[in-house]
Order: C-alpha cells, then sequence, then structure tokens
C-alpha cells in the first residue's frame, strides 16, 4: 500500500474494466480510461463503462467531483472506436466543413462522453500541423496557420463543454515543427519564430479555467528539462498565458531520463495543477511513491491547487445509463461519419 500522502494531486490511469479489479493502494485525484479498460462488446461494453466509472466516482469522488477523462479527439486517438468505429480527424473535419464540423463534432463527442459518466476529454489538439512523419502528431493537428489551428480548437471546445465535458488544450507550448514523438524521445525546438508561431493558438484560447496539457519538449528557455518540468514554462511562462495546467503523461519516453523522483518535484515546482501518469502499473506506483515522499511545502499546494479544479467541473451525469439515448447517439455518429 502506497503512502497516501500527495496522491491527491496525481491523475492517474488504471488496470481492469470493473470496479472490483481497480486497486491503486492509493486515493487519485482524478482518473483516466484507456481502451484496456472498455469491453468492445457493443451492447455490454458502453454500460459497462458506465458503472465502472459510476462506482469509482462513488469510492474517491464523495467529497468533490472526480474527474474522470479519456483522449477522445476522433480519427487515430479515438478510444471509443470499439463502438463507433472509424471516426474523422481534427484535420479531416476542418478541411471539409471548417469550424461548423469540427463544433459539430466536438459537440457530438461531448454527449456520447456524458452518457458515459466521463466529465473530461483530453482534446483537442492546438499544436500546428507540419507534415513531419513520425511525431504521432499528424492528422490530429487542423492547420499550419495558427489562426485556423485555433478556429478549429476552439470550435470543437464549444461544442465539448457546450455537451457538459470538460476539454483540454494540447500540447502547450506548441510540438509543431518537431521531429520526434515525445512518446518516445524528448523533442526539441530552437527557433524563436516557429515558438513563438506555436504558441499562438494557445494564446487565443487559453484562459484561468482552461484546462492546457503541457508538453515533454525541451526549448532554448528550459535547459535541459522538458517544458513539463520546468518552473520557467508553466505557471511562471514569460508569454503571460494562463491556465489550469497539467502535465502530459510523466511515463512517456520525453522525460523518461528523470527519476520519479525530479519528475514529481519538477512538475510540482513549475505549479502543475494535476500530474498525469497513466500506463502501467509499475510507472503509477512509482510515481505515487514518490508524491508521498514530497516535502508539505510543495504537495499541499499542489493538492489544493487539484482541487479547486475538481470544484470547477460542472455537475454529475443523470445515475443510470441512458441505453436509448446511447444507441440514438451511436446512430447519429455513424451516419455522420459516413458524411465525413
Amino acid at each position: 500500500m502506497v503512502n497516501t500522502k500527495g496522491s491527491g494531486f496525481l491523475w492517474a490511469g488504471f488496470e481492469g474494466r470493473d470496479s472490483s479489479e481497480v486497486d491503486l493502494g492509493f486515493t487519485p485525484g482524478g482518473l483516466v480510461l484507456f481502451s484496456r479498460n472498455l469491453d468492445a462488446d457493443p451492447w455490454s461494453g458502453p454500460e459497462r463503462c458506465h458503472a465502472l466509472i459510476s462506482d469509482l466516482k462513488r469510492r474517491w469522488g464523495s467529497a468533490l467531483p472526480l474527474p474522470v477523462a479519456v483522449d477522445q479527439e476522433g480519427g487515430v486517438v479515438s478510444r471509443l472506436r470499439c463502438w463507433t468505429g472509424e471516426t474523422p480527424s481534427l484535420r479531416t473535419l476542418w478541411l471539409g466543413g471548417g469550424a461548423a464540423a469540427c463544433e459539430r463534432w466536438g459537440r457530438l463527442w461531448g454527449q456520447g462522453l456524458r452518457l458515459l459518466g466521463f466529465n473530461v476529454d483530453f482534446a483537442p489538439v492546438a499544436d500546428l500541423h507540419d507534415g513531419h512523419a513520425g511525431t504521432g502528431l499528424g492528422d490530429r493537428m487542423a492547420s499550419d496557420r495558427p489562426e485556423e489551428a485555433a478556429l478549429a480548437a476552439g470550435a470543437f471546445l464549444f461544442g465539448l463543454e457546450g455537451a457538459g465535458v470538460r476539454g483540454c488544450l494540447k500540447h502547450f507550448p506548441g510540438l509543431g515543427g518537431t521531429l520526434v514523438d515525445s512518446h518516445k524521445a524528448l523533442p526539441e525546438l530552437r527557433d524563436p519564430e516557429r515558438i513563438a508561431r506555436n504558441l499562438l493558438p494557445f494564446r487565443m484560447l487559453a484562459h484561468p479555467d482552461r484546462l492546457v496539457m503541457v508538453a515533454h519538449l525541451r526549448l532554448p528557455g528550459t535547459g535541459d528539462r522538458p517544458a513539463s518540468l520546468h518552473p520557467g514554462t508553466v505557471a511562471a511562462n514569460p508569454w503571460g498565458i494562463r491556465g489550469r495546467w497539467i502535465t502530459d503523461d510523466l511515463e512517456m519516453g520525453g522525460c523518461s531520463d528523470w527519476s520519479w523522483e525530479e519528475r514529481v518535484r519538477g512538475c510540482l515546482e513549475a505549479g502543475h495543477q494535476a500530474l498525469v501518469v497513466c500506463q502501467t502499473p509499475a510507472g503509477i506506483q512509482a510515481c505515487a511513491e514518490a508524491a508521498a515522499r514530497m516535502p508539505e511545502a510543495l504537495a499541499a499546494p499542489a493538492a489544493r491547487r487539484f482541487e479547486t479544479l475538481r470544484r470547477s467541473l460542472g455537475p454529475a451525469a443523470p445515475g443510470r445509463f441512458d441505453r436509448q439515448a446511447w444507441d440514438s447517439w451511436l446512430e447519429t455518429i455513424r451516419q455522420e461519419a459516413r458524411r465525413s
């Protein structure tokens, strides 16, 4: 059992498709679901997901709303693909239907996620499209023009949040122009003009109450560290951009050269509201153990920051799974996907 001191600022993944299988060993501040947590059966799967989320909200969200997130962008990053089939990426939406299509799909995803019990979607991507292969981004990025990227991401957010699910801008301060996948290694940008250009969508869309995910990305001002672990890039960033800062997954290759102690301490010193760790039981456990060793002067403010984020979440969705509404939504998704 992990010492639970400090775990309140961890936004954690987990193993299991039923709540009886979920045993993190600590009390998380939030949860992230992946395809591994979803039963692909088209009939039983959605209701099983709803039951899982409802049970975990009762377990860990009785005092404060429990953030339960998923990465649902459409296109290549679509955790709901097992039920919806293939759906369009943000770039496909932007090129085919502009802001109206992005808003429509943001709203559709928000409606479906809310029916399942999610209250946060780690989407949309606000990075600038660059055509570089092998970065893990591709058509997740709407446009190479900052104004268009902001319009596409902003419209998606408007639809998503209008349906009652909180969105999240990513990947601040912008991965456009990088050459390696931050899931595997640490990308780097040195060109000041490129960095300034990447920042523009975040300047246009970020605000103090908006979730903003910070990338593992080395910049001239971060020394040998990624931006995610650097205090001068997050809450104290020189660009005056404000948001509810959260890390990209701390198990990614872009920050793996640092010990868990260094990762957690760096994130807390940077001013994140939550630390996302979500891939393997060993990594999640190691992060929780490092968090428990943090001094109170770092851990307590971080826990309070995450508490303010949790209080900002909207009211919970209805308690029972609505099969009729789900089936109707699924049919709409499939019809819209055929048109896209």
